[in-house]
């Protein structure tokens, strides 16, 4: 933290710049919570961490917010399914429903950034009071949520506050901040290019066109990014997650990778494998489990904060993470010596990077003769590409980095002019909603295509 300064030869005195630094350091302690102990917090207080919270600037001062906190557990579980899967919501001690009434300064949004202030007014409340909390966008189903709130048509509501204490258990992790020098500059506008993501062309970009479900200017082709914008990308996103042990993974996802890691081929002891892009590390616990405790692994990603957030899961998994070891991507190349691995895992991870065979040659470089590679990729010659083209592509880029499926048949090629392909499998012949495997003919037709190659 950097100091504040006082006029001393004006006669100023160092001791309110001492109490500021002693608050805002206290402050900024204020990380997010997703992992509560669910015991209640006094009605009084609640309402007392609303009262400090409308204390904040309101547009025109017409405070044109409203808030509604729920407690009981029925409803609170009622919030968690509204909200696809926010396991917090259930396990908090009361949500804080963000809202607004329309039709009133909605000039630059300024009602909204209204209701923002007063509920980082209400965090910092509640930090202060050794409660923790966590602001959610991501609340659900506007229907739903009406019904539940009883709210009228001319109200929205934006957000939700998670309050209460956490979990012994709970990280006690803050999620990385970008360098100051990074998010603000003098008299003009600067800023680092690797922060500044690719778009779709076009003649202006207007907010108002651009929602999470439509975005017309995302940019999935990874192809148009440069190695350094991805790294920045999800080194920071992959905080929008949790390292906790067992969330974000559905049965389908859990099958998938079992198939997935089918194709290992059997592992002596000291094998060397690598896994190239893991993101948040879900993957990475499967493997610790299906490769067992004999075998090196090394988990390489293009940002340290990737690296730190994927060693967290592994401890909370219960995973030992002094025998894996965590190597950074500086570009397009790997971190390993020529010939150095016994087996290197790609994740879903050629669709998405800018050059997937320039990947496949580094693979192939790391490699010992023997040695081998197992991929898998999402497919575009799938139910999964005709959704993906007809829906997802038309969303906003998801929080792992922007990735466009590739077509079996042509990594398959990009495979077998590298190396001996051993066995191939197509995963979930259903656009989402399984996870069988597909052999033979069928291969080229699954959501996931997923191979075994050999150096030779």
């Amino acid at each position: 933290m950097s100091g504040l300064h006082t006029n001393e030869a004006a006669g100023g005195s160092q001791a309110p710049a001492v109490e500021a630094r002693s608050i805002l350091d206290k402050l900024a302690q204020r990380a997010s919570c997703r992992d509560f102990d669910g015991n209640p917090i006094a009605h009084e207080i609640l309402e007392e961490i609303v009262h400090d919270g409308v204390e904040a600037p309101s547009s025109c001062n017409q405070q044109n917010w409203h808030f509604i906190i729920i407690t009981d557990p029925d409803r609170k579980q009622q919030a968690r399914d509204i909200s696809g899967g926010n396991h917090h919501f259930a396990e908090c001690s009361a949500l804080i429903y963000l809202c607004f009434q329309k039709g009133w300064t909605h000039g630059n949004f300024s009602i909204v950034q209204s209701v923002a202030g007063a509920c980082y007014h209400m965090m910092l409340s509640a930090h202060l009071r050794g409660y923790q909390c966590i602001w959610n966008a991501g609340i659900g189903d506007q229907a739903a949520l009406r019904d539940l709130l009883a709210l009228p048509p001319t109200f929205d509501v934006i957000g939700a506050l998670a309050i209460g204490r956490a979990k012994t258990t709970a990280p006690r992790m803050k999620a990385p901040r970008r360098p100051v020098s990074e998010v603000f500059s003098w008299e003009r506008f600067e800023r680092p290019a690797a922060s500044c993501y690719p778009v779709k062309p076009a003649k202006d970009y207007p907010f108002c066109k651009i929602k999470n479900e439509s975005n017309p200017f995302a940019q999935w082709d990874p192809t148009q990014w440069h190695w350094d914008q991805i790294a920045d990308f999800r080194g920071y996103s992959v905080w929008a997650k949790s390292p906790l042990a067992g969330v974000y993974v559905s049965r389908r996802q859990g099958d998938a990778l079992r198939s997935e890691h089918a194709l290992l081929p059997d592992l002596g002891p000291g094998a060397r494998i690598i896994e190239i892009m893991p993101w948040g590390g879900t993957t990475t616990t499967a493997l610790l489990d299906a490769i067992g405790p004999r075998v090196s692994l090394s988990v390489a990603e293009l940002s340290m904060n990737n690296l730190t957030f994927i060693k967290e899961r592994l401890r909370r998994e219960g995973h030992d993470v002094t025998r894996v070891s965590f190597d950074l991507i500086k570009g397009d190349r790997l971190p390993y010596e020529d010939a150095s691995q016994d087996v290197v895992v790609l994740p879903q991870v050629l669709e998405h990077v800018p050059d997937p065979q320039r990947l496949l040659d580094e693979v192939k470089r790391v490699l010992a003769i023997g040695g081998a590679v197992v991929a898998s990729t999402r497919n575009a010659t799938s139910a999964y590409g005709a959704l993906w083209r007809a829906h997802e592509a038309k969303a906003q880029i998801p929080n792992q980095g922007p990735f466009t499926p590739l077509p079996a048949e042509t990594v398959a090629g990009w495979m077998a002019a590298r190396f001996a392909i051993e066995e191939e499998s197509g995963i979930g012949a259903e656009a989402t909603g399984d996870a069988g495997v597909l052999k033979h003919e069928d291969r080229y037709l699954g959501r996931l295509y997923a191979m075994r190659g050999r150096r030779v």
